[in-house]
């Protein structure tokens, strides 16, 4: 087979052993099949590709053949994000359901991209196992199910979509408000059952009415704005200072906004700070006859302490749409072998329980696949890191078509004293015509732009940062 120092320069060259050849594979992203071969640079033109041959024009970097990119796209991942990606030429798979960790490894073995949604577990022991995966795009909000910090370790960067589904939740956040105060999931249920139930007790307009939020981030700014239109009081809680939209208050703790608030809905990420952040305390704090609603994360809310509060009449009404333990699929697994409590939840009145649907509506998931999917797209091509949650934030603007004989050197390496000197001393007798450097934690992240470069260059550079003792991961594009 020919190596893949064969597809750098073209020549007959054996690497120096077969650890080389993966390791080179799986950070360049080049290929290693026989007939692989260096890719000229295209610009897409509808849905063909056309050769660019006028100056000005971006430039794309592949130094692979794009069908031996491979990607795996896991729990029905939005035809959007499958057709972007597939129009890059790359070699697509996509399954509808999540997998089963063992049957996880076996497929995410020989794959550069992952894209995956709410249940798939990318734990450390799955990527241990990925040896050519550069990059995982979370199809959702939350990240909480990639063990984030194993992958940026090993040079994996992870995307998500925090925006683009932040109005379908606070759209059902205020259907559940108004559900709640008319009880209209009990009426319901009973005239399904045949039973005629015309009662105003106990039901209520929600106009004039206090709405506590708890995370003014994304989702509750936008509910924010949503309930002062209906006529609602909003005040919020969050652990920093925000600017608030409309009329709304920052109150400054949350036993605070407990007391005062008719509603409460909690939208705030899956932290060790969250756990249970409403429990049997936080709700005695909370109003005689008050509502609580969690479209966020399933540990937040301490349930037994629920179902005893509903049980008790100290909350009128509760909306769920999360919890600590959820099903890899859809059926009838909602049930005491998944979450000890689910029985005594069910049996609950007024109460409305949802599967993890607040992002699930066309828009949303139409826009999370586009967003994610150019994510990949720039990444694998060109580098860039803007959006990524596990690694320092890095862009340096495309290269044109009347930049020849240029190349893009991408080194992941550990945050420690001496790295630049290192780096700089190999790149430093080439022309650099840009670079960008920056650090999250314990991984930096370096790309610079070098012109004037031919074949046996960019050999060069590429195997002398691959020595380097920092390093985590080197690609070059070009």
């Amino acid at each position: 087979m020919t190596s893949v120092l064969d597809v750098i320069d073209g020549l007959d060259i054996e690497p120096s052993s077969t650890e080389l050849a993966r390791r080179v594979s799986s950070s360049l992203g080049i290929s290693t099949s026989p007939t692989g071969s260096h890719t000229p640079p295209w610009t897409m033109s509808g849905s063909h590709l056309t050769r660019v041959a006028t100056g000005g024009l971006a430039k794309q970097l592949k130094p692979f053949a794009t069908e031996d990119i491979k990607i795996l796209l896991l729990e029905n991942v939005n035809v959007t994000g499958r057709d972007l990606l597939e129009r890059q030429g790359y070699q697509v798979t996509h399954l509808k359901a999540a997998l089963p960790e063992d049957e996880l490894i076996e497929k995410i073995r020989d794959v550069h991209v992952i894209g995956i949604r709410s249940k798939t577990k990318l734990t450390a022991r799955v990527l241990r196992e990925a040896k050519n995966l550069i990059v995982v795009g979370c199809f959702c909000i939350g990240t909480n199910q990639v063990d984030a910090l194993y992958a940026a370790e090993h040079g994996i960067a992870v995307f998500n979509s925090p925006f683009s589904n932040s109005r379908s939740v606070a759209e059902l956040v205020i259907a559940e408000i108004i559900s709640l105060a008319r009880q209209l999931g009990d009426r319901s249920t009973e005239l399904h059952k045949g039973t005629w139930n015309k009662v105003s007790n106990g039901c209520w307009e929600i106009r004039g009415k206090t709405l506590g939020i708890i995370g003014y981030g994304h989702i509750g700014s936008q509910l924010s704005v949503l309930a002062e239109a209906f006529g609602m009081t909003v005040i919020y809680h969050d652990a920093v200072n925000l600017m608030a939209l409309g009329t709304a208050k920052q109150v400054p703790h949350l036993e605070a906004l407990l007391r005062a608030a008719d509603f409460v809905t909690c939208h705030v990420p899956e932290l060790p700070e969250t756990k249970n952040l409403i429990s049997r305390e936080e709700m005695d704090y909370m109003k005689d006859g008050s509502y609580l609603i969690n479209a966020s994360r399933g540990s937040v809310i301490d349930i037994p302490a629920l179902i005893d509060a509903m049980r008790s009449g100290k909350l009128a009404g509760a909306a769920l749409d999360v919890y600590p333990a959820e099903p890899g699929g859809n059926g009838d697994y909602f049930t005491n072998e998944l979450n000890p409590w689910a029985e005594d939840l069910r049996s609950l009145k007024n109460i409305i329980l949802t599967p993890h649907i607040g992002g699930s509506t066309e828009e949303a998931q139409s826009a999370i696949g586009i967003e994610v999917g150019a994510a990949l797209v720039r990444y694998v091509n060109e580098g860039s890191t803007l959006g990524a949650i596990n690694m320092p934030e890095v862009n340096l603007r495309s290269l044109t078509m009347d930049e020849p004989n240029h190349v893009r050197v991408i080194y992941i390496h550990h945050n420690i004293p001496g790295v630049l000197r290192g780096v700089n001393a190999i790149l430093g007798n080439h022309n650099v015509d840009k670079q960008m450097t920056d650090s999250r934690g314990e991984i930096a992240y370096l790309m610079a732009d070098i012109s004037s470069v031919n074949i046996a260059v960019i050999k060069d550079l590429y195997q002398r940062l691959e020595g380097l003792s920092s390093r985590i991961m080197t690609r070059v594009l070009y």
